[in-house]
């Protein structure tokens, strides 16, 4: 596995440090940096309490963040509305009931599902004028606010490194599934101008990429 998000919450793995089956890898950590994209996004928008969170239902690994984003929303002491949908077709219903209940911000919780979806998922949260966080790059790129991630492509290149040991006799088993050691911070400051934002210096100092 290359990109995983939870793998041991998904069944896949009995540890990260020993899997003993047979599939072993990378993980994109992102159960873990769930809470921090809260945070991040709370930086940009301190005065927001309710923030919603969308979910691809179909998602196990989607599923399985937005625990994460749960816990960090009960420790900081927002609140948290989660929103699931099982299809493009259901985005426009998702963003109405986030109007309705007065979301100030929106974390997704990325997908296939959701990928293929993000130039829309874009244009939605700037049409309902709601500042977001995403899980990947390409969704700041699209028009998105803020994304925080792993940096997949160096994830892509270290699974090179399995593939090496397993193909020589190596057990997947016997070897330790990998954490990121890279990540992505890109912001895009066209779409907080849009939405009448001004982020701060101290976050614009952590970006890796600022889209103009």
């Amino acid at each position: 596995m290359a990109q995983l998000a939870d793998p041991v919450g998904a069944g896949l793995v009995a540890s990260l440090g020993r899997p003993g089956g047979n599939v072993t890898g990378l993980t994109t950590q992102d159960a873990d940096l769930s809470g921090k994209r809260l945070e991040m996004l709370l930086e940009v928008v301190p005065k927001v309490s309710r923030f919603a969170v969308l979910i691809d239902e179909t998602s196990l690994g989607s599923i399985l963040i937005a625990r994460g984003t749960q816990v960090a929303a009960q420790s900081l002491g927002v609140q948290l509305q989660s929103l699931g949908v099982r299809g493009p077709g259901e985005l426009d219903r998702a963003f109405s009931a986030m109007k309705e209940a007065r979301a100030g911000a929106l974390i997704v919780e990325s997908s296939s599902l959701l990928f293929t979806s993000r130039t829309r998922l874009a244009d939605l949260a700037l049409k309902n004028r709601l500042p977001t966080m995403f899980a990947q790059r390409e969704y700041a790129e699209a028009g998105g606010l803020m994304a925080y991630s792993a940096d997949f492509s160096d994830l892509f290149r270290r699974t090179a490194t399995f593939v090496d040991k397993i193909l020589k006799g190596a057990k997947p088993a016997d070897l330790p599934v990998e954490q990121p050691t890279k990540f992505d911070f890109v912001i895009n400051l066209k779409t907080a101008k849009a939405l009448g934002l001004t982020i701060p210096q101290s976050v614009l100092g952590r970006a890796d990429e600022v889209v103009q």
